[in-house]
């Protein structure tokens, strides 16, 4: 029976453009991606973009736009961002459709109906200028801590995190009026409800997450679960399906992380499967969420929380799949500082085989880490192109080479091929994706020493059955390298199999035909 694998990459806010922050977290989703599909298993792999809260309509408030068109704008770029970086989703949706929303207001009443969410009265910023009340973004208070002005959801010079006492005196972002403290009815989340079920769910599936991961979580974990509200006084979101709460609108961090199964649901009605293969106990699915340190505890406490509260036989998160900040020239991406340049600019000036290749080989897998052009520069033009490149390039475009010799594959060099499919493999499952891309990179210069050690340039005038052999051989694994380097730089390895004539993807050694007419062979990087 074939293993169902369902990987959920993190869904951005659809309020600014993806930077490269945002692709070093999500491309981990791609690699497994790719990867399981190599395996023949059952995979889905979804996202989409977050197009609710207070960050869009901030935006829109700036640009005198409606919430919907910012949204819409974002999600195009979004979208086109990551296809050009080759991410291969099945779907990338948007939390701005009504499939999501019909199906995520079913969710929020069933987890209503099963008493996990109950209603709360309790004081809230308002502002009688605005006539509203206020979220806590939408709030400037002086910090109680280290006295500078911040907004009210976490000070932004020592993250310490307001209370609503220390909002009494806050003033209003929009209108710059002082705010009074005023009784609000919310709904909340009974999220301490499932603080054993969380402590038993981490102790059984951590084995495989992230150091950051596991800390994140057990730190809340040990601090106690504390209900969350689940509704707010927004007129841009998803409706609330519970009577007396028309005027409000569900909070984003509910119904954007119930978008992965939203968005499973879609595809598969699209496709005709059954969405409940990568999502219910008895069809023993593996779960994957793919995002950046900050957002473990979504994944990881709340999400499971929302699965567990919907009583209705669903498998929870098996591995957290967290990385850590992509710093740019040693500085924070930061809007104010403007380093977070599009990640879309940097691959349609650079390419997406050497960004991709170098966020996977330098990227931050387990500690924060830096990218510089130079850097970058560093990777494509020594590995790519003179190890990679030139390797293929020297093979197939031998002087006076028209076809794959038939010569006999090296039984050394197919037993390093092998060794290197199943040690990929063995570390991609271990989610370490640097490690996996340099065993990949070893088998490149494996070929290169065999190439240089063999001297086809002489065998071709002396020994022309040992050139066959030779020049078959390094074919050869040309050709696994397609396979092997699928799931880190697929653009590169379509050309390999353009090259080659090879049709089908697969995770285990394959050999290109004798005799095989080698045609339009072009580099397979360029220098920059």
């Amino acid at each position: 029976m074939r293993k169902n694998i369902l990987i959920g990459g993190a869904w951005p806010y659809a309020n600014s453009d993806l930077h490269l922050g945002h692709i070093a977290g999500l491309i981990s989703g791609d690699i497994l991606a790719r990867y399981f599909r190599l395996q023949g298993c059952n995979v889905m792999f979804v996202s989409g973009t977050d197009c609710h809260g207070t960050p869009i309509t901030e935006r829109a408030k700036k640009e005198k736009k409606l919430p919907g068109e910012i949204a819409e704008y974002y999600h195009t770029r979004d979208k086109e961002t990551l296809e050009k970086f080759d991410f291969s989703y099945d779907l990338y949706t948007k939390t701005e459709t009504d499939f999501h929303k019909q199906e995520v207001m079913k969710m929020f009443k069933k987890i209503y109906d099963n008493g996990y969410i109950y209603e709360k009265l309790e004081p809230q910023a308002y502002c009688d200028h605005c006539h509203k009340f206020l979220s806590d973004r939408e709030l400037e208070i002086t910090c109680p801590k280290c006295g500078q002005t911040t907004k009210a959801e976490q000070c932004d010079n020592c993250q310490y995190v307001p209370t609503i006492e220390d909002m009494k005196d806050g003033v209003c972002l929009e209108c710059k009026e002082k705010v009074v403290l005023k009784e609000n009815k919310n709904l909340y989340l009974a999220l301490s409800k499932f603080q054993k079920n969380i402590e038993e769910y981490v102790e059984k599936n951590n084995g495989l997450w992230r150091v950051n991961a596991k800390n994140e979580t057990n730190k809340y974990l040990k601090q106690g679960l504390v209900d969350r509200a689940v509704t707010r006084d927004l007129d841009w979101g998803v409706d609330i399906p519970i009577p007396g709460y028309e005027s409000k609108k569900m909070y984003v961090w509910i119904e954007a992380v119930l978008g992965y199964i939203t968005a499973t649901m879609k595809k598969c009605e699209e496709l005709g499967k059954n969405w409940e293969e990568f999502w219910k106990e008895e069809y023993d699915p593996t779960i994957y969420m793919v995002h950046g340190k900050d957002n473990i505890v979504f994944h990881s406490i709340i999400f499971n929380s929302l699965l567990m509260a919907m009583e209705d036989n669903y498998h929870l998160v098996n591995t957290v799949v967290s990385s850590e900040y992509l710093n740019i020239n040693d500085e924070k991406i930061s809007k104010s500082k403007g380093n977070g340049t599009p990640a879309i600019e940097l691959v349609e000036q650079y390419g997406v085989d050497p960004l991709r290749f170098h966020l996977i080989n330098n990227g931050p897998e387990k500690k924060d880490s830096n990218f510089t052009i130079e850097a970058l520069i560093a990777t494509n033009n020594g590995e790519l192109l003179n190890k990679f490149g030139n390797l293929v390039n020297r093979t197939l475009k031998f002087k006076e080479l028209e076809e794959v010799p038939a010569g006999i594959l090296n039984e050394d060099i197919k037993e390093k091929i092998e060794e290197t499919y199943k040690l990929v493999g063995e570390n991609i499952e271990k989610l370490e994706f640097k490690c996996a891309s340099d065993i990949a990179m070893q088998l490149v210069e494996i070929a290169n020493k065999y190439y240089d050690e063999q001297k086809p340039w002489i065998q071709k005038k002396e020994d022309i059955e040992s050139f066959n052999n030779t020049i078959y051989t390094c074919s050869v694994i040309i050709a696994n390298l397609s396979n092997i380097f699928e799931p880190f730089m697929p653009n590169a390895c379509e050309k390999i199999r353009k090259y080659l004539d090879i049709h089908e993807k697969s995770w285990e050694l394959i050999e290109p035909k004798k005799g095989l007419k080698l045609e339009n062979i072009e580099p397979l990087f360029t220098r920059i």
